[in-house]
């Protein structure tokens, strides 16, 4: 069974950084592309970024590109988005997501295991 654990939400001022942490388990790791997710309430869920399975491949929204790293550390089961210049909007619950497929390097939404997320607030 597949379980994904997001870590390192919390309370930050605009302009600062947080990195989450994603520590998967119940299959190889390594065979799978991740990505991360937010949603805001009454909103849709949102892209953010995602990265293939070796790593070598990486995508992100438009709205955090230049801003946010995607990494991965195979040896450890874990994805990391590293969130710097945060902004108000970036206000959300981030959720990791497993691709079903290992066939692909991006998440398909529809295709995806999920983890519970974790809140990221930033204030102004």
């Amino acid at each position: 069974q597949v379980q994904l654990v997001e870590s390192g939400g919390g309370l930050v001022q605009a302009g600062g950084s947080l990195r989450l942490s994603c520590a998967a388990s119940g299959r190889t790791f390594s065979n799978y592309a991740m990505a991360w997710f937010r949603q805001v309430p009454g909103k849709v869920r949102e892209f953010v970024a995602s990265i293939s399975s070796s790593g070598g491949s990486t995508t992100y929204a438009d709205s955090v590109k230049g801003r946010f790293v995607i990494s991965r550390e195979n040896a450890k089961n874990t994805v990391y988005l590293q969130m710097n210049s945060l902004k108000p909007e970036d206000t959300a619950v981030y959720c990791c997501a497993q691709s079903r497929s290992g066939l692909v390097t991006t998440v398909d939404v529809l295709n995806a295991f999920w983890g519970q997320g974790t809140q990221v607030t930033v204030s102004s």
